[in-house]
C-alpha cells in the first residue's frame, strides 16, 4: 500500500494501517476498470465502453497500482494489454501480447476515470515491441519526485527480462525512464515489484522470481541499486501457489506486524489471493485459506491474481475499511483464458481476523 495522505516522502508511514484489514472481503457489485472489446484494438487511454460490447481476451486490464494522493482521491495505475501487430490474439496469447501503462483517478477510490495519455509506453520503458507491467509507484526522498518501477519484458516470458524505474516530477503523470536496472539476473524472469521502506532508512523490493515465488533486495541508497537478500520470502509450496506465489501487496499494522496479500496459483489456469504475515518481513507465515477465491461465474471465474489494497475514506466513528483492487480473468476463451479485468473487494470488519496465537497473532 501507498499512502501519500499519510507521508508525501519517502516513509514507513506510508504503508502503515491502523487496523489489519483481514481476511474477509466482499466482491463489488462492479467492475473497476474493464477491458477494451474486440472491436477496440487500439484505444485512447481515456476511453471507456459499455460493459455489453464484445470481449474475448483479445484486449485486456491488468496489474492494478494505487496511490492514495496527498491532497485526497486516489490515481490508479495499471497495464492494458493490446494485440501486437502480426498477433491478433493479444492477451489470449500473452507472450507476444504488449502492453502499455495507463492511469485512472478516483475521489472515492469506489468510481474510477481512465485519464488521457500513456504513463509509459514499452519502447519509452525499454521494452520495444512487447511489455511493460506492474508499475510500483513511490516517493523520493522528500517527496518532490515519484519513482515507478516496473517489470520490462522484451520478448516472450521465457526471455530475461528485468525490473526497471522511471522518474516523475509532476506529480505522476510524465515518466522518464532511468538508465539501467534495478535489478536483473541472467536466466532469470522477474516480475511485480513491490517497496517497502523500512525505519532504518533502507527501502526493500519484493518481486516474483518465476519457478521460486516472491524474494526481496535491499537499498541502501533510496532505491536505484538493490542486492538480493538470501532465501525466498513466499516459497511455491502450498496446496494454493503450487504453480506461483506472485505479486505481494504488503502493509504495516501499526504497533505489530506486516501483512502481505498475494496471488497464488494452483496451477497455470487458477490463481487465488492470498495472505502471509511477518514479524520482520523477511521469514513470512502463511494463512491456510484464500483471502478471495475464483467465481463462481462473473468476470473473476478462472482468475483472483495481482492486487493491491487502499484505505477508503474514513467515516467518523466507524472502523477503518480497505477496498482491494485485483485482476480478475473469466475463463471464456481456451485453456481457461479470456476477459482481464480489474474488479474489487470491500474488506469486512471485524470478523475473520485469527485469534491470539494462531498464524502468528
Amino acid at each position: 500500500m501507498i499512502d501519500l495522505s499519510q507521508s508525501p516522502s519517502a516513509s514507513p508511514l506510508i504503508h502503515t494501517v491502523a487496523t489489519d484489514p483481514g481476511l474477509l472481503w466482499s466482491k463489488d457489485a462492479a467492475v473497476a476498470i474493464e477491458a477494451p472489446p474486440d472491436a477496440d484494438v487500439d484505444p485512447r487511454p481515456e476511453a471507456q465502453w459499455s460493459p455489453h460490447a464484445q470481449r474475448t481476451g483479445i484486449c485486456g486490464a491488468v496489474s492494478p497500482r494505487v496511490l492514495a494522493l496527498p491532497a485526497g482521491g486516489y490515481r490508479m495505475y495499471y497495464s492494458q494489454i493490446l494485440p501486437r501487430p502480426g498477433f491478433p490474439a493479444g492477451a489470449n496469447d500473452y507472450d507476444n501480447s504488449t502492453t502499455r501503462i495507463l492511469s485512472a483517478f478516483s475521489a472515492d477510490g469506489d468510481v474510477w476515470t481512465p485519464e488521457p495519455g500513456v504513463r509509459l509506453s514499452p519502447q519509452a520503458g525499454g521494452a520495444g515491441e512487447f511489455r511493460v507491467v506492474s508499475s510500483e509507484v513511490v516517493p523520493v526522498g522528500d517527496g518532490r519526485r515519484l519513482r515507478m518501477y516496473y517489470e520490462c519484458c522484451a520478448g516472450p516470458q521465457s526471455v530475461t527480462n528485468s525490473i526497471r524505474s522511471a522518474l516523475s516530477s509532476d506529480g505522476g503523470l510524465v515518466w522518464t525512464p532511468e538508465p539501467g536496472t534495478r535489478l536483473a539476473a541472467d536466466g532469470h524472469n522477474v516480475a511485480a515489484p513491490r517497496i517497502v521502506f523500512l525505519s532504518d532508512g533502507r527501502c526493500r523490493l519484493y518481486c516474483y522470481d518465476r519457478g521460486r515465488g516472491i524474494i526481496s533486495a535491499v537499498s541502501d541508497d533510496g532505491g536505484f541499486e538493490f542486492r538480493p537478500e538470501p532465501g525466498v520470502r513466499i516459497s511455491q509450496d502450498g496446496a494454493y501457489d503450487s504453480h506461483a506465489a506472485f505479486a505481494s501487496e504488503i502493509l504495516c499494522v501499526a504497533g505489530a506486524r506486516y501483512v502481505m496479500y498475494y496471488a497464488g496459483y494452483s496451477q497455470s489456469n487458477r490463481a487465488y489471493v492470498l495472505r502471509a504475515v511477518s514479524d520482520d518481513g523477511l521469514t513470512w507465515r502463511k494463512d491456510g485459506d484464500p483471502v478471495i477465491s475464483p467465481g463462481p461465474g462473473g468476470w473473476d471465474a478462472a482468475k483472483c491474481s495481482e492486487m493491491c489494497v487502499i484505505r477508503l475514506p474514513p467515516h467518523e466513528g466507524t472502523t477503518p475499511r480497505y477496498r482491494m483492487l485485483y485482476e480478475a480473468c473469466d475463463g471464456t476463451a481456451k485453456d481457461d483464458r479470456g476477459v482481464w479485468r480489474i474488479a474489487s473487494a470491500t474488506s469486512e470488519r471485524k470478523r475473520g481476523l485469527p485469534s491470539s496465537g494462531v498464524n502468528g497473532f
